[in-house]
């Protein structure tokens, strides 16, 4: 259980990391001007965080119920 939880917080992290990646991309080529472009990689950003922070959550729960 633990090591699906890993994948998947390492699973996490790299999606998060590669929608910040293409939303500074998105914004350094200036072709949007109304932002929408951006709004949507800062949502998926967002979204993308929280289930690491759920992941990272769930790993400290169960590490904390074996002590």
């Amino acid at each position: 259980m633990n090591t699906l939880l890993i994948i998947l917080l390492v699973a996490a992290m790299a999606a998060t990391a590669y929608v910040l990646v293409r939303g500074v991309i998105a914004m350094a080529d200036g072709k949007d001007a109304s932002g929408e472009v951006q709004q949507k990689y800062m949502q998926k950003r967002v979204m993308y965080q929280a289930a690491a922070i759920v992941v990272v959550a769930l790993i400290l729960l169960l590490a904390g119920g074996r002590g």
